[in-house]
This record gives structure tokens, sequence and C-alpha cells, in this order.
């Protein structure tokens, strides 16, 4: 009976609001609009040529390594790489030589929306999570500052700056106490971590039972991610002059990066703008959405809106491209793509770790 009313109540969470609902649901009528881009670039697939250095575009399965050294190595945390069977010392002496030390986000070198990300705090975490994946991954170090922000960067090859067209503030996943609930009941109270309590119970040292002080705020996931449970806020009042020109610059050393979303943490938005204090989380292309869509209460019909506009984007500047020589992704090409995307992942979910 309880499992059930968990059914029902995770239910209707997600159907009042539509930042749960599925990708072909959250993207159901800007989909048409993409297939009017597609009849008029002669492809679906022209999204591959929108940034010519990224492997299928960034739209899916593009390797993290491979776009990592094509940053600027000061521009990111000391990452290293490692192969599914790197042996355990090896692993350890690749962190002493990096001068890295624990904690450490772990990540697969293929895969997106968090699949499989995890802040590991010791070795024994290492050596669990390196046996779990058993598939190539990155190792990278953590960095604790206080803002993590999406900026979505767009540069057609003719402009001769670029600009931002969102900016996303992240909340991590977190309960606030009131001196006399326990932590499970707190979780179960709140919509947003309720849809994520099964896996927040199985997170090392969770106690339940543990009762908050009255305006304590207690963060859960340090996972900046929508399927983490954060939540994703409106920042593009953020966007001036000073932010645009920073952006520019650092996109610019980035070659052939044209259309995409730079995931960033920093210590304040004033450091970013002077360049200083920041880390290059990750950086995804094609595939990258506005994240500030998903800001709790932000009309469905407005981000379909702001969807189409990015997707014209990626089309004017994937074409431009196509024009120079660069091809479209073949139907051939996609599916042995979607084949090895499927290979590498496997049955393994988030919950496995």
């Amino acid at each position: 009976m309880e499992k059930l009313k968990k059914k029902i109540r995770t239910y209707f969470i997600k159907l009042g609001s539509w930042e749960y609902w599925p990708i072909w649901a959250t993207y159901l009528p800007a989909s048409l609009y993409y297939s009017y881009l597609s009849l008029r670039a002669g492809s679906p697939f022209f999204f591959s040529a929108a940034n010519p250095s990224i492997e299928n575009g960034g739209m899916f399965f593009e390797s993290k390594k491979n776009v990592y050294t094509q940053i600027p190595e000061h521009l990111y945390p000391t990452t290293i790489h490692l192969e599914s069977d790197t042996e355990p010392e090896a692993i350890l002496r690749k962190i002493r030589e990096k001068g890295m030390a624990f904690p450490l986000v772990a990540k697969p070198d293929r895969g997106e929306r968090g699949w499989l990300v995890k802040i590991l705090r010791d070795e024994q975490e290492l050596m669990q999570y390196a046996h779990i994946v058993s598939r190539p991954f990155l190792l990278q170090t953590y960095v604790n500052f206080p803002l993590e922000l999406s900026i979505f960067y767009v540069r057609h090859p003719s402009w001769e700056t670029g600009k931002i067209t969102s900016v996303t503030g992240k909340k991590f996943l977190s309960v606030t106490g009131d001196g006399k609930s326990t932590l499970s009941k707190l979780i179960n109270k709140n919509p947003r971590t309720f849809l994520q309590e099964e896996t927040l119970h199985k997170i090392p040292g969770y106690n339940g039972d543990e009762i908050l002080q009255a305006g304590e705020e207690k963060i859960l996931v340090r996972i900046g991610n929508h399927a983490r449970g954060t939540t994703f806020l409106n920042y593009n009042n953020l966007i001036d002059e000073a932010l645009e020109t920073a952006i520019d610059r650092i996109s610019k050393s980035i070659p052939d990066f044209h259309f995409g979303r730079l995931d960033i943490v920093c210590k304040s938005v004033e450091a970013l703008k002077a360049e200083k204090d920041f880390y290059i989380l990750e950086l995804n292309g094609a595939g990258a959405e506005p994240a500030h869509i998903y800001h709790p209460g932000y009309s469905y019909f407005r981000a379909q809106m702001d969807i189409m506009k990015h997707f014209r984007l990626m089309f004017d500047i994937a074409r431009y491209f196509n024009k120079l020589g660069h091809p479209y992704m073949t139907l051939s090409d996609y599916r042995q793509k979607k084949r090895e995307e499927k290979a590498f992942k496997g049955t393994l979910k988030n919950s496995d770790l």
C-alpha cells in the first residue's frame, strides 16, 4: 500500500510540473520546428556541424576527454583519464602524480545528464566506483566554490563577438530543518527531495533520524544536475557587457566552439567577469539546453519559444559550416553512434552507485 501511495504521489508531482516531464514531452512542440529546419538543411543531423571540433557537434555521446583537451588546461580542474582496466595501484599513482586529493569527482568519459557522476570521498569509494562503472572514466579535482552557473554561449562564424543567451544558477538539493522533524520527514515533505528519496537513502553516512536545528540547511547532493534534484534558477538578469566580454574571450580560446553551454563554478559573478577564480566543469555542445527554462514556474510555452530560438541559432551556424565543406552526420553514422552509446551504457543507472 505504501509503495502505491508513493507511485501515485510521484505521478502527480511530475504531472503538475513540466520540468519533470520526459524529454519527448518537453520538446514536443519545438520538435515540429526542428523538423522544419531539418527539411531546410536537407538532414535531421545538421546539429553535427554546429561545433566542427566536437564529436557529433556535441549533441550526444561525445568523449569528455577529447572535449577537455581542447580547453586551455588552466580553465578546468585538474583532470585525469582512466581506462576501464586500469589497475588500482596505477589509479592511485596517477592521482599522486597530479597532486590531487580527495574528494574527487568521477564521471564516465561518455554520458550526459549526470549519468554516473559521483563525488568520491576516499580510496575505498574510488575503487568501488571503478569496479561498478567498469568503463573509461575521468577523475577531477572537486572545486568548492560557492556559485555554479550554466552559461549558454552562441557565436555565428560571421560575428565578431559571441553572445550569452542564457544564464542558469544552480541550487543543490537540500532541506531546511525546523528543530523537530527528522531528516526522513523533511525529505518526504518536500516534493523535490521526495523524488530523490530512494537515492538519498544510499548516501554513505545517511541518518534518517537526524534532526536539524530550525533554519539549518543541509545540502543532500552536491552535484549540480537536474536529474539529481538540483533546482535550476533563471539568472538571465546577470547578463551584461562585462559578463559577455569575459565569456566571449574564454569561449574563443576553445577551437571552433560556437554553440553550447559552459558549466562553470566560481567564487562570484564579479570574479568570473574578471576572469579569475573560476573553472569550467563541463562544456556541452549541440545537445545543451538553455537551462533557465527549468526555473520553477517558468511557462512551458515560453520555454518552447526559447528552445526554438536556440534551434534556429544552431541551424544557422551548422548551415554556414556545411557550406564551407563540413558534412552533416549521415543516417548510417547516427545509427552506429547510437549502437555504441547503448553498448557503452549497458544497463547501468545512477542508482547502481
